[in-house]
């Protein structure tokens, strides 16, 4: 991988993979996915190459499906759900090998909240929109839900210190 630099920042590369057309399978696309010990790095584009990072420990969830053809080819798509505010949902589609793919990219998740001492209990408390963009006409009308639970959590009346006056 022409791209990818080893580094101490990214961690030891744990596997690679590219996004393949769904017809036979051929890898005649310009994605690439490297996962190492702290990070899942996506490389696409030709001419304009876009790097994009998600750092494990911020991974809440990873699934696969397959459609028809996916399974003619060995194919399927994983996604990741995550903490990440440019990317809370990536797909990493038409991959060769994806149960093995997902199994070892859940694996190093699991490694690195490990790690860093993280717990699914301390990603409660996050609101997912982002109340800095609102500046200071805030809309307090917006409620959050901090566990997830359906039930809104944040209530106009409180105020969490982006609006004192």
């Amino acid at each position: 991988m022409s791209d990818f630099k080893e580094s101490s920042a990214s961690g030891r590369l744990i596997t690679q993979e590219r996004k393949r057309l769904s017809f036979f399978g051929l890898p005649f696309t310009f994605t690439k996915y490297l996962l190492t010990e702290k990070k899942l790095i996506v490389y696409s584009g030709f001419f304009t190459t876009t790097e994009e990072e998600i750092l494990l420990y911020r991974v809440l969830d990873i699934s696969r499906k397959r459609n028809l053809f996916q399974k003619m080819f060995g194919l399927g798509t994983i996604t990741l759900s995550s903490q990440d505010k440019s990317m809370p949902v990536l797909e990493i589609k038409n991959v060769k090998n994806s149960n093995d793919f997902k199994n070892i990219l859940s694996e190093q998740v699991e490694c690195e909240k490990k790690r860093m001492n993280v717990r699914a209990g301390e990603f409660m408390g996050v609101c997912t929109h982002d109340h800095h963009d609102h500046g200071p006409d805030l809309d307090y009308d917006h409620d959050c839900d901090f566990d997830n639970d359906g039930i809104p959590d944040h209530s106009p009346d409180f105020h969490d210190g982006y609006n004192a006056e």
